[in-house]
């Protein structure tokens, strides 16, 4: 994994006060490859809160906190409702994510 323990704590800690305490989070993509260079942070997220209202609102301040406080790095948040749509994106950062 490309992320210091630092920030994996800091991305844990951001996460968890937006999504709620029972979120899954998982980093997957380029990331998670130690043999790679350079990649945006890809973060899945299945959030403890389930109102469409609270996790935009979530996800827009998460992203506020993460830009403050890991700097410019390009970050993706994938939230996984789990109503709804079911899309191939949630299936690959199950299966290739390592939990946070």
């Amino acid at each position: 994994m490309r992320l210091t323990e630092p920030q994996q704590q800091i991305i844990r800690q951001v996460l968890l006060k937006h999504f709620g305490q029972n979120s899954e989070l998982r980093l997957f993509g380029s990331r998670v490859d130690d043999n790679a260079k350079g990649g945006d942070i890809d973060l899945y997220i299945e959030p403890e809160i389930c109102s469409v209202d609270e996790i935009v609102e979530a996800k827009l301040n998460a992203l506020v906190d993460l830009h403050r406080a890991l700097g410019d790095q390009k970050i993706d948040l994938v939230v996984n409702r789990k109503a709804g749509t079911v899309l191939p994106i949630y299936r690959i950062a199950k299966e290739t994510g390592v939990p946070l």
